[in-house]
């Protein structure tokens, strides 16, 4: 069953713990609405007041910047992709996918299609999200270009609470969530996501704080 995502259905039990692990640091209504550069869409840190050291990017690719399945920029997303690229040139500028790079891609076909598309590189990886953060610092420490030494200087932006943020929030990095994909999301673990505050926040109003902090 290669398009299981076992790292997923464990790491999903962790919220039973500590359900803040889903919980953005920022959000953005569309993919095109994200700040460039990244550090501007965080406050400053409570020991001075310099914003947060953002040296390099992870695009979650589905639902993101593309439409699910679809291995090309939407349309209307191309001219913030074009923007970070430019603001994060090289290895700072990655793409890790549940799909394309992972073991439901059969020869990594679609990730080099992908490649082709973006110009910018698809993390191989052998655990999906929201398991993957040790291959995603793995590629940025074994390229000096990327500048990456810690995982706070690394972004996360996806359109999934339960893989993006979380897995950002794991490993200590900042997060940006995408709040309204691509296109509306009608499988069973969107459905989830959309009623998170009543499974893990049954006194918190996570709606209205997510839509404050766009």
């Amino acid at each position: 069953m290669p398009n299981l995502n076992l790292s997923g259905s464990l790491n999903i039990l962790r919220l039973f713990v500590n359900p803040a692990l889903c919980l953005p640091h920022h959000t953005v209504s569309s993919f095109d609405k994200i700040p460039v550069p990244l550090s501007e869409a965080f406050g400053t840190s409570k020991t001075d007041d310099k914003k947060p050291d953002i040296r390099a990017i992870v695009l979650d690719k589905d639902n993101c910047f593309a439409i699910p399945h679809q291995n090309e920029i939407f349309p209307a997303n191309k001219a913030k992709f074009d923007e970070l690229r430019q603001a994060y040139p090289g290895s700072r500028l990655l793409i890790v996918s549940n799909s394309s790079g992972t073991g439901a891609d059969p020869g990594f076909k679609d990730a080099e299609l992908l490649e082709q598309n973006t110009g910018v590189t698809v993390l191989r990886h052998t655990t999906k999200k929201p398991g993957c953060s040790g291959e995603i610092m793995d590629y940025f420490r074994s390229r000096p270009d990327s500048q990456v030494t810690k995982p706070e200087q690394v972004a996360i932006v996806g359109d999934r609470l339960f893989t993006d943020m979380m897995m950002a929030n794991m490993m200590g990095a900042h997060s940006v969530w995408v709040r309204d994909g691509v296109v509306e999301d009608r499988n069973i673990v969107s459905a989830l996501r959309s009623n998170i505050s009543f499974i893990f926040f049954p006194k918190f109003d996570l709606p209205s704080y997510l839509s404050e902090k766009s």
